[in-house]
């Protein structure tokens, strides 16, 4: 069986209106994984497949279907899913690793992560993209390991799906699921089940393999956390813990909440959002999903650790975008550790060239504290500088696609440049 280390992992946030500022729903994630983790940003296209193709995830193959969506992806650099990821049509997904009562499939199947990307290839809904993951799941389950490593690091997992309309928290335990609906104000999920009595929808035998398990007796009201974990739902929102920190930050900011204030959130290390250690935090989104289709959607990714000292850069879907190569990591083909059998024997360098340079400026910033100082001014008026930009767009309807076309690699260029100063 698996080690199963102490639940750490990850951050997800959604504020819809009017908890949200401007009738608008914010997105955010915190991805974190182990500290020497390289997480990439990358464009995939959209794209057609002829019938019959097959696709391979990280470690499993699955039918292809004959339409996949543009995607924007932050994922660990070695695996084929996402931590955290956008659609063209304005899909925002998140994925965190719980645990329960149910053991952990260590067997090769689908990871979490690749059921991110899946949902966002495949749907053009929140809805729609929770409907890919449970039939997903339910054909070819989940289960292998989420680190590039031979120490196995199993989970189950969480997913919080927002579009411009609403948003949903879908929790798995192995096969069975629970989802609940956000149709207004604020929700965040960690790495614990949070759903409780609020279930919109669910794996048809999710209470009759309850039962089968002597965890749920069929009288008392159906509570998913408290029944496929030890979770005591009635301390949630006031125990310590960064579910708890997440909920908290929230709803301090309701009614409010705008790109800037999410930002803040996953910068806060006081709560353990933004995490420090041999587990951190090593990539971070925001995404603004504006409910009038006409004014585009905008996704901000950092590509790099700590978001503290990292720069959300700005994309938006246009056609030929221009790709992001300066945060595309190497790739090995067959020869990649990851592929080969057995796996993980090896580690090779898969550094891209903005966390190569950032991973210097720590270090000056580390050694040098007045440059340190103002390295990171640089880079927080680079931000705000982006953050200004795109609220205009916003604010004016008005969308130069020839401009936008390299609106993150441009980014990504003038940050590289403060980092060689």
């Amino acid at each position: 069986m698996a080690a199963r280390p102490p639940p750490r992992s990850c951050d997800t946030f959604v504020a819809l209106p009017p908890a949200a500022a401007g009738g608008r729903v914010v997105f955010g994630k915190n991805s974190d994984r182990p500290r020497d983790e390289v997480q990439e940003v990358l464009h995939c296209p959209a794209a057609q497949h002829p019938p019959g193709a097959a696709l391979q995830c990280t470690y499993i193959e699955i039918e292809q279907v004959p339409h996949t969506y543009a995607v924007v992806l932050s994922r660990p650099s070695w695996l084929w899913g996402a931590e955290m990821g956008a659609n063209e049509h304005g899909v925002c997904i998140g994925n965190e690793a719980v645990w329960g009562r149910d053991e952990v499939c260590d067997d090769e199947a689908l990871l979490g992560m690749d059921l991110v990307r899946l949902g966002l290839e495949r749907a053009d809904t929140a809805e729609k993209a929770l409907t890919v993951i449970v039939d997903l799941l339910e054909k070819y389950g989940q289960g292998g390991n989420c680190m590039e490593s031979h120490m196995a690091f199993t989970y189950h997992n969480s997913f919080l799906i927002a579009d411009r309309k609403e948003a949903w928290v879908l929790e798995t335990s192995g096969k069975y699921w629970a989802a609940e609906k956000v149709e207004g104000g604020v929700r965040n999920i960690s790495n614990q089940l949070s759903i409780t009595t609020k279930i919109d929808r669910q794996h048809p035998e999710l209470q009759k393999y309850a039962k089968s398990k002597g965890w749920w007796d069929g009288e008392k009201e159906f509570d998913f956390a408290a029944t496929y974990s030890y979770v005591n739902t009635a301390r949630m929102t006031t125990s310590r813990g960064r579910y708890c920190e997440g909920y908290k930050l929230l709803n301090k900011h309701k009614g409010s909440i705008t790109s800037e204030t999410m930002m803040e959130i996953l910068r806060d290390k006081e709560s353990g959002i933004n995490m420090e250690g041999g587990f951190m935090t090593t990539g971070s989104m925001v995404s603004v999903l504006p409910q009038e289709p006409n004014l585009p959607c905008i996704h901000f990714f950092t590509g790099t650790p700590d978001p503290a000292r990292s720069v959300f850069k700005p994309f938006i879907f246009v056609p030929d975008v221009t790709q992001l190569l300066k945060t595309t990591s190497p790739t090995f083909g067959h020869d990649d550790p990851v592929k080969k059998q057995p796996r993980f024997q090896s580690k090779p360098d898969r550094r891209h060239e903005l966390y190569k340079k950032h991973e210097s400026a720590a270090v000056a910033m580390e050694a040098m504290k007045d440059k340190g100082k103002e390295m990171l001014q640089k880079i927080q008026m680079l931000e705000k500088s982006k953050i200004s930009e795109m609220e205009s767009i916003l604010q004016n309807g008005c969308l130069d696609t020839n401009q936008v076309l390299n609106l993150f690699s441009q980014c990504v260029e003038e940050e590289l440049k403060i980092y060689s100063s």
